[in-house]
């Protein structure tokens, strides 16, 4: 009796119960969106999903198989939910930064002492990108620097990967330009060298979602090269039609001079009398014969 009471008081001060003084075990946190479930081990949740957090305990030996638990969630934007399950479920309506905080209880035994564990993490909400919206026009000109604007309404930073495919064919070898977004609005610059249609090809995503889209995008011929050639042919041909019409005009009124037809001569026979002789020629205009070698009726006044 003696040897067996010793052999219960060895056991007893030896039972490994007794020497627990916390609980052992790590947060999980899963995402459902639809038919799909992620698994967020790195504290990043989205924002307005459907979220389950489980505590896994860790026993390997099994110490705690017949305790009682019990869990506080307190979710860190004013909520909390108490549960004798090791999972709870909610999601966060808005986007932020959140501290989840856990305390689990273990009621071993009536005899033991309760023992308790806390657990607290750092939560980021973020919102998940669900839509990339053009805001620019769809029709662009050749050879025009043109500028495109996107929305993207997902939490930054995001991380956008992007190419311009003439015609819409695909490119299995060709790589894509990659940008970091640190806003919603997304502004491209691009220049088309072709007329057609074009496809942008768009791929979005950040810490805990991501999506990928594409645009069709008309380009048409520029005009304005062949308005400019027009307009120098015209101010061409107006200039010419200006220039005949000026030199046409100046040989009209441009008179050539003429001999005159009078010679006014003093008389020296006539007495105290003064006398002219005026000399009329009948020659035209043109003729090379002087007036003075040519004879003519004279008048003596």
């Amino acid at each position: 009796m003696l040897l067996l009471l010793v052999l219960l008081g060895v056991a007893g001060t030896t039972d490994p119960l007794s020497d627990l003084e916390n609980v052992a075990g790590k947060l999980v946190f899963y995402q459902m969106e639809g038919n799909a479930t992620y698994v967020r081990d790195m504290g990043d949740l989205a924002s307005d999903v459907p979220t389950e957090t489980m505590f896994e305990l860790f026993d390997p030996q099994r110490n705690f198989s017949r305790s009682k638990f019990t869990y506080t969630w307190d979710l860190g934007n004013g909520e909390v939910i108490q549960g004798t399950e090791p999972v709870v479920r909610y999601h966060y309506p808005e986007s932020g930064n959140y501290t989840l905080r856990l305390k689990v209880g273990v009621s071993i035994s009536k005899y033991t002492p309760a023992i308790t564990g806390m657990y607290s993490t750092d939560v980021q909400v973020l919102d998940a990108i669900k839509n990339i919206e053009l805001r620019s026009p769809s029709d662009y000109e050749v050879s025009q620097d043109s500028s495109l604007a996107f929305h993207v309404d997902g939490s930054p930073p995001m991380w956008v990967c992007w190419r311009f495919l003439p015609y819409c064919v695909p490119d299995t070898m060709g790589g894509c330009t990659l940008t970091m977004l640190y806003e919603n609005t997304l502004r491209l610059n691009h220049t088309f060298t072709s007329p057609g249609v074009h496809c942008l090809d768009i791929s979005v995503r950040n810490e805990i979602s991501k999506l990928q889209t594409s645009f069709s995008l008309y380009v048409k011929r520029n005009n304005n090269p062949q308005l400019v050639f027009m307009l120098s042919c015209a101010a061409i041909l107006i200039a010419t039609f200006s220039f005949i019409a000026v030199i046409a005009c100046r040989s009209r009124t441009q008179q050539i001079p003429v001999s005159s037809n009078a010679l006014y001569l003093k008389n020296p026979d006539s007495e105290g009398q003064s006398s002219v002789l005026f000399k009329f020629s009948n020659l035209e205009r043109g003729e090379k014969e002087p007036l003075l070698l040519q004879c003519g009726t004279q008048y003596i006044s």
